[in-house]
């Protein structure tokens, strides 16, 4: 537990086998552990708005593996197009680096998720309304996303230093993980239960196209309906 400890912290500040200088032996095997230790952890968390009333202790299971889940498929998904356009841009050779330096961010984003986890739990007793639960959590994924920003780009700056088209590959790889991010979050929804709603891992219209109706939604509101 110590040394599991240990390694989030050297994770965080950038130092040791994370420093991001080398590709650390066991980094990245690491690095996947806390996106599905932290990530299952604070799914759970997201799930008890609903979750702790009766037979609906499901919702936490639920909402624990979709969390790591959301962000290993992401990722997965992500990935042969960061390696081919790593090819085409000669960047081969540090595919390694660039490899570990994302899945640090995506481990990131979990550990500071987890160290969230008490404030959303806190926050949740003290509002009523599911929207407002949303919110929440759209915060706390916002303010983690943002700290990984800071420990992908420290692991990115060697690779940078060496070809400045690592830099071009950084934005790429952010535009094309959102880009999919979106529609997998709309795939794997609800993360958190609806009160009144029945507890399911999928909802009827999962396989929907969530920017379909992101785009009905702006112009709903564009045209004042």
């Amino acid at each position: 537990m110590r040394n599991s400890l240990l390694q989030v912290d050297d994770l965080l500040r950038g130092r040791g086998r994370f420093s991001g200088e080398t590709i650390a032996a066991g980094g990245i095997r690491a690095l996947l552990i806390f996106v599905i230790t932290f990530g299952t952890f604070y799914g759970a968390v997201m799930g008890t708005y609903t979750g702790l009333a009766p037979d609906r202790a499901h919702q936490l299971l639920y909402s624990g593996v979709k969390v790591p889940l959301f962000l290993l498929v992401t990722f997965a998904l992500c990935l042969p197009s960061f390696f081919v356009a790593n090819t085409i841009a000669g960047l081969r050779q540090d595919f390694g680096e660039a490899l570990q330096a994302v899945v640090a961010a995506q481990a990131c984003v979990t550990v500071v998720l987890a160290c969230l986890a008490p404030v959303t739990g806190l926050l949740y007793l003290s509002i009523s309304s599911y929207r407002l639960a949303v919110m929440v959590n759209g915060v706390m994924f916002a303010a983690a996303s943002f700290a990984s920003q800071i420990v992908l780009r420290r692991h990115y700056a060697p690779l940078i230093r060496k070809s400045s088209k690592h830099r071009f590959m950084l934005h790429a790889w952010l535009v094309f993980y959102i880009f999919v991010g979106i529609q997998m979050g709309w795939v794997l929804r609800p993360f958190i239960g609806a009160p009144g709603s029945p507890v399911r891992f999928f909802r009827d219209d999962a396989w929907g196209n969530a920017y379909v109706v992101l785009a009905r939604l702006i112009l709903s509101i564009l045209g004042g309906r």
